[in-house]
């Protein structure tokens, strides 16, 4: 899943930030209870509920020009929606495949190594006959940042994750040219500000790693004030370093909080803090199974809500009570109770 980053790597405002409020999770530190409710999918990734509470999440497939987006109804049914997405193993085993989605103004937008894609989902019931990739045409964005001058130019983009501003734009966060990209309403894109790697402690290069490790954004949220970027970087992947910044309207950046290992996702708790997914703890053979944590970040400390989980990628917050979280390691989609 992650392309790049085992390299280097306005009445709209009020009604986002009242939705934020609609989804306080509890304060106080509690264990919420999770439970597995689809198995058998295969390299999931992202996570996403429509209007109607319906279940969609994103399958990276195995390379072979199989990835998909799915529907998991509550039983655990799992029901193709798309097939035949775009899905590439690379010589390093990592997949250009699938990410993340977002269902916003009755359409679901996907994010694919081809670009975005969208569906209509007034015209989509739960059990129609999957929809082939090939019939729908994907919004080459990563085009317009490829061919874009950065501060820091990696020549490469990776639309990981993204989010709905109060302009009704969408934000993304591009974990390879660790950027965030803007698209209007309108289609018109811009890139909003580079996200800043951090100086490694070893200043000759490797070993241990290069002077300056990638930032390698990977979640973006907004909280009706502002916007929040989790950040994994890139190798060696330190412990304890990867950051959250804050982002105003204009794209300026401040540090909140630096203290965890490996982000892939971040959403608003509903009280002013972010609720934070740690993929895992790299250790010597790679990233390493049942070390994923889901956090409370509050700026100056942070609550422990889960641990032990098997490389998790994304978390989506439907309510006070409720949230689904996909498991890269188990192939599964899990339910939190709160």
């Amino acid at each position: 899943m992650f392309r790049k980053f085992s390299s280097s790597s306005l009445a709209l405002a009020v009604l986002l930030a009242t939705g934020c409020q609609d989804h306080r999770i509890p304060t106080t530190p509690t264990t919420p209870t999770i439970t597995t409710l689809a198995t058998g999918l295969v390299a999931p990734i992202g996570v996403e509920t429509d209007a109607s509470g319906r279940v969609f999440v994103t399958e990276q497939g195995t390379g072979q020009n199989d990835g998909r987006v799915s529907e998991i109804t509550p039983n655990g049914q799992v029901h193709p929606v798309i097939t035949g997405l775009y899905s590439f193993k690379r010589p390093d085993n990592e997949l250009d495949a699938t990410d993340h989605l977002l269902a916003t103004g009755g359409i679901l937008y996907i994010l694919n190594a081809k670009g975005l894609y969208q569906l209509n989902l007034a015209s989509y019931k739960t059990g129609d006959a999957p929809i082939p990739a090939s019939s729908l045409t994907p919004e080459n964005i990563q085009q317009f940042v490829v061919n874009y001058t950065f501060t820091n130019d990696t020549g490469e983009s990776h639309l990981y994750n993204m989010t709905l501003g109060p302009d009704g734009a969408l934000y993304f966060a591009d974990a390879a040219a660790n950027a965030i990209i803007r698209r209007s309403p309108a289609g018109q894109l811009s890139v909003v500000t580079d996200v800043p790697g951090i100086i490694n402690p070893n200043p000759s290069g490797p070993p241990p790693g290069p002077p300056v490790i990638e930032s390698v954004p990977t979640g973006i949220t907004y909280d009706g004030k502002q916007f929040a970027i989790s950040t994994l970087l890139g190798f060696p992947f330190p412990a304890g370093k990867s950051l959250i910044y804050r982002m105003d309207l204009s794209g300026k950046l401040t540090v909140f909080q630096q203290t965890f290992n490996s982000l892939v996702d971040i959403e608003n708790d509903g009280n002013g803090n972010y609720l934070v997914l740690e993929h895992a703890v790299f250790g010597p053979t790679g990233f390493t199974k049942n070390t994923g944590r889901l956090l409370r970040a509050k700026g100056s400390s942070s609550d422990i809500l889960l641990s032990s989980l098997n490389l998790p990628t994304d978390i989506k917050i439907v309510d006070n009570h409720t949230a689904y979280l996909t498991s890269l390691g188990d192939n599964a989609l899990m339910k939190i109770t709160f």
